[in-house]
């Protein structure tokens, strides 16, 4: 596991923005090897708050893909469960997933999976705690009647399959939630610390998020930035990479 402290939200954001850059171009996806995650049901494609929305709006439209590359969970299926089924089909013929990259809810809920959710579980309708029905209200004016009550999510253990896990944790007010994630045991109530147990997890947050950690675990991972930082410096290039791969491919064969 791997804890990276940034002093403030910029840092850490840009810190995981450029590892997700260099993981990118190290990985080469093609086709059908993108999937998203999370979309509250009920909620139109072109609403405004749907999750389908928030992605192309702030993250798909700017950046070199195709649409029918994004796979996101269609909330207003006529079979929801059928729809989460396929969803993980669509995973599996895709070689699974290469890297995961979540945030937490001041409970330590990871997507969907909030408190007591199974740490097996795969993607699937859950409803949604009271907690996260009124963090979400901001982006309903307000009105808990307009919060979906339920959504369709990846379940615990299909986030645990993938080959390696990001997750962001800015804040003050999920410094308790970061504390359960690393310094206390595994439990259901706290979904994000399933990812203890996982062979690639990387914790990134910036130090208001570190305020309920022990001293000296503050100190440890700090002690280890030198190292952590050459994960991100330098910054892998495209261009590069394929030309690599274009002098590979000119190489003779030798017996």
């Amino acid at each position: 596991m791997k804890l990276i402290i940034l002093e403030h939200y910029s840092q850490a954001s840009e810190w995981a923005a450029k590892y997700i850059r260099n993981r990118i171009i190290q990985f080469n996806p093609g086709p059908e090897k993108y999937f998203t995650l999370g979309l509250p049901t009920g909620l139109p494609r072109d609403h405004p708050e749907s999750y389908h929305s928030f992605m192309w709006n702030n993250f798909f439209k700017h950046i070199d893909i195709h649409p029918e590359n994004a796979h996101i969970l269609d909330g207003n299926a006529v079979d929801l469960q059928a729809e989460c089924d396929a969803f993980e089909e669509k995973i599996k013929a895709a070689g699974g997933i290469e890297l995961f990259v979540g945030g937490i809810g001041p409970d330590g809920h990871i997507a969907f999976n909030e408190p007591g959710s199974s740490l097996v579980s795969r993607t699937r309708v859950k409803t949604l705690a009271m907690d996260t029905i009124l963090a979400n209200a901001r982006f309903f004016d307000g009105e808990l009647t307009k919060v979906p009550t339920m959504a369709l999510t990846v379940g615990v253990g299909t986030v645990m399959d993938a080959r390696e896990v990001m997750i962001l944790i800015t804040g003050a007010h999920k410094a308790f939630a970061l504390y359960k994630a690393i310094e206390e045991g595994v439990n259901h109530m706290w979904t994000v610390s399933a990812f203890q147990q996982h062979p690639r997890t990387v914790f990134v947050c910036d130090e208001d998020a570190t305020l309920e950690l022990k001293v000296k675990t503050v100190k440890y991972f700090k002690g280890l930035m030198l190292v952590h930082n050459k994960l991100v410096d330098p910054l892998y290039s495209i261009k590069e990479k394929e030309t690599e791969k274009s002098q590979s491919s000119k190489k003779p064969y030798s017996d």
